[in-house]
């Protein structure tokens, strides 16, 4: 059921204190949460309550810990507890009085999170709204966009072989226990050992124990399989339960380090591809790839993602700009003049491949767009500030939605993060040049 608003007082409490009377009104997050349109956020949202059941949580409490959680960079168990004694997160997140205790679960944030799905980007929007309504972003600054991407890692570690079947072998340990199904051994003591030894072995280059160490591995784990599939067959729920477990660690099994075509990197996040960019640092990367718009100039507030969108499947830069350029013009409603990219963008697709500028080009570039194009590498630290201070480095969400949700929100924290710093700016700016007019101001003399 949709959550009932907040009725809103001017009476006080004897035993609360109002927020207005605890926090400096003219702090930059307080304007932040005055600025954004929360009525219409609640409007969007509405359609994916159902008629039935108790009123849900308020729509600014959850979306305004989600934007607080991306903006700073915190994790879910974080910002609960940071809200607890932070009076501007609670102000932010639309509280009149001061809270002593965290009113809901943690986990409505990850409930939130799927309800609001492929409705990510209209936080996205406002936070270009709120840009420009700002100030911080003009509209001149949405026609000449710089489109780039760059691989969002998941949270697992570096995939090795031994690493794998030890992961498999305790993946199923735990699905069985959880099930009720009995095996014959379990193999966990063996396997702990084996993939320590093997990974000893190999940092020693001695390759010939190391391979001993994993053909271990592989045998215990094919008992497994085996002793599983003749203890649930015959048993429909349990054969349904088992079936991706049992295919991912056939697949582990079977895999060869140097093989061409798909393979699994991670046994509990299948989704995980390796992406190889080039860099001397890290050659290959674990995760998905993810594509990044931004403004090409520098507008008054700094540069602002204009839209972000993660790519399933490591597609061709060149065969994506098309639907990104159309995305991004829907989502912002200007239309893109200009859009300049690197060189892995060559041979793309686009309906009007004259107003892209590849890096490099020669041809028809000159004054004005010779500029912009010098411009285009502006976005790398972009995408190191959506890693470093965000969530772009590293993702903990679940899934391929977990991986399109986290692009989405660490561009809608980015934005918060540059209109957070307009405001302290504009604020700054403000208050020096009344303290300049007043120290300018002459001194009047008492009469004598």
């Amino acid at each position: 059921m949709r959550p009932k608003k907040p009725k809103a007082t001017e009476e006080g409490d004897l035993f609360r204190a109002r927020l207005e009377q605890i926090i400096n009104m003219k702090h930059e997050l307080v304007q932040l949460g005055g600025k954004i349109d929360w009525d219409w956020i609640d409007e969007q949202i509405a359609p994916l309550y159902s008629d039935k059941g108790r009123p849900g949580i308020a729509t600014r409490f959850v979306v305004g810990l989600l934007l607080l959680k991306h903006i700073y960079g915190l994790s879910d168990e974080a910002v609960c507890e940071r809200w607890v004694h932070d009076p501007y997160f609670q102000h932010f997140t639309g509280e009149t009085f001061f809270q002593h205790a965290f009113p809901h679960e943690r986990s409505d944030l990850s409930h939130w999170r799927k309800r609001l799905g492929d409705r990510l980007e209209l936080l996205l929007a406002e936070s270009l709204k709120v840009a420009h309504g700002t100030g911080a972003l003009r509209t001149r600054d949405l026609e000449r966009v710089t489109v780039d991407t760059t691989v969002q890692p998941k949270a697992i570690t570096f995939p090795t072989d031994a690493k794998l079947l030890h992961a498999a072998i305790e993946g199923l340990n735990r699905l069985v226990r959880k099930h009720g199904v009995r095996l014959r051994q379990s193999y966990r003591r063996i396997a702990k050992k084996a993939a320590m030894m093997a990974g000893r072995y190999a940092h020693a280059k001695q390759f010939k124990r190391h391979q001993r160490q994993l053909r271990l591995l592989k045998s215990r784990l094919g008992r497994i399989i085996r002793d599983i599939r003749r203890k649930i067959e015959g048993r429909p729920e349990l054969e349904a339960a088992f079936e991706a477990p049992l295919a991912r660690a056939a697949q582990i099994r079977s895999q060869q380090q140097r093989q061409r075509g798909w393979k699994l990197y991670s046994f509990h996040a299948p989704e995980v591809e390796c992406i190889g960019k080039g860099k001397a640092s890290a050659p290959y990367e674990f995760g998905v790839k993810a594509s990044i718009v931004t403004t090409n100039g520098r507008a008054p507030g700094g540069q602002f993602v204009l839209h972000a969108r993660a790519l399933p499947g490591n597609p061709y830069d060149g065969h994506t700009l098309g639907s990104i350029i159309e995305a991004t013009e829907k989502l912002t409603g200007c239309a893109i003049e200009r859009a300049y990219v690197d060189k892995g963008y060559r041979g793309h697709t686009t309906e009007s491949p004259r107003r892209v500028f590849i890096s490099g080009q020669k041809r028809g570039v000159f004054g004005v767009i010779e500029r912009e194009l010098r411009r285009r590498s502006a976005i790398e630290p972009v995408i190191g500030h959506m890693k470093s201070d965000g969530h772009l480095g590293r993702c903990h969400l679940k899934g391929r939605e977990g991986d399109a949700i986290n692009v989405i929100l660490t561009a809608v924290g980015h934005n918060f993060r540059r209109v957070l710093a307009w405001l302290r700016a504009l604020l700054t700016s403000i208050l020096i040049t009344l303290w300049r007019a007043v120290a300018q101001s002459p001194v009047v003399k008492p009469a004598s």
